[in-house]
């Protein structure tokens, strides 16, 4: 493979000598000004560019900084005399240059250089061969791990409306209070599926969230105590989405270790999961199965505020509290389903 070489300079003498020392290796391409460069490039994949500094009207570094997004690739080489030290400076600390060069240079010193600079070229485009590839896979990854929980929110809506309704809500609370907490992206990310899905292990107990004249048995009970165990075997046969299925395994610890499944105490709960517990709790008060048996924000406070520290994580519900309620409002405006009446509700605690 030829490849190409921009020699640029003001000076007829000085581009004919680097024309005739690399022209045997490479295929050269000659400017005598950065506009006239800058031409060359539009047309030419250059894997090496080597300017003079000292040109005018456009320097060597205007050229550089002005061809960087037109040939991210190409690796740039700058021939300066002794007196051009600052210009120097400002090219290396900018990252444009990959090597420098004094005038006078010697010739095999340069063949050299610019040999290296085209190993480094490559070294470049496979770089960049290599990010472009796994930023496809990344959206690949993200695309796969959006679609199957939008199949799992599709079966959630089949069961129960209601369910898909509550966690849509918690979801977008969850990740309101995460962003006031300061979580990073994938963290938000995970915590809004999870919060989302967190009730996903209930499909398998649809015979307990059926219309009932009776309580529930202790039978039942238990069994209902491990739905979070269950939507985390769900959620951890998709590879991509089991850091959402951690979360949702441990969503409903209390904070003095007296939840379930694994009676986990404080810091030992992921943050996370410690959010979806207030934020589940918060929706379920503001709206209930009975959409009659609501309360108001204020009052949904003061009752969590009565678990602080035991059921509920501090720091999350203080979180909670600086937050608008007229926001949480519109949440549970666009997203409370009507009320089911019919379908009556116990506490399994």
């Amino acid at each position: 493979m030829t490849y190409k070489l921009l020699i640029v300079d003001d000076e007829m003498p000085n581009t004919r000598l680097l024309e005739r020392l690399f022209r045997d290796d490479y295929f050269c391409l000659t400017a005598s000004s950065g506009d006239e460069a800058i031409k060359l490039l539009d047309q030419h994949d250059v894997a090496v560019i080597v300017t003079d500094q000292r040109m005018s009207p456009m320097t060597g570094i205007e050229l550089l900084k002005k061809t960087a997004d037109r040939r991210p690739h190409m690796v740039r080489i700058l021939l300066t005399g002794y007196t051009d030290v600052d210009a120097l400076v400002e090219a290396i600390n900018c990252g444009l240059v990959y090597t420098y060069v004094s005038k006078p240079w010697n010739n095999e010193d340069l063949k050299l250089r610019v040999g290296r600079a085209v190993q480094h070229y490559e070294d470049n485009k496979r770089r960049h061969a290599l990010v472009a590839a796994n930023e496809r896979l990344s959206t690949r990854l993200k695309d796969m791990k959006l679609g199957f929980i939008r199949a799992f929110a599709g079966v959630l809506k089949l069961n129960d409306e209601y369910t898909y309704a509550h966690g849509s809500r918690v979801g977008k609370i969850a990740s309101i209070i995460g962003k006031k907490i300061g979580l990073g992206d994938e963290l938000l990310t995970n915590l809004t599926a999870a919060a989302f899905l967190h009730e996903l292990g209930t499909i398998g107990n649809a015979h307990i969230s059926l219309p009932r004249s009776v309580p529930l048995s202790s039978e039942e009970r238990a069994n209902f105590r491990r739905y979070p165990e269950h939507g985390c075997q769900i959620l951890s046969c998709v590879p991509e989405l089991r850091d959402v299925a951690d979360i949702v395994l441990h969503h409903r610890e209390n904070y003095d270790g007296g939840g379930y499944p694994s009676g986990l105490i404080g810091e030992q709960i992921p943050l996370t999961s410690r959010i979806i517990r207030v934020a589940n709790e918060y929706d379920l008060m503001i709206n209930p199965r009975i959409a009659s048996q609501g309360i108001t924000h204020y009052a949904a406070i003061e009752q969590l505020m009565l678990g602080a520290g035991t059921e509920y994580d501090e720091q999350v519900l203080q979180a909670l509290t600086e937050l608008n309620p007229a926001h949480l409002a519109q949440l549970d405006e666009l997203n409370a389903p009507p009320g089911r009446p019919e379908l009556l509700t116990y506490a399994v605690n």
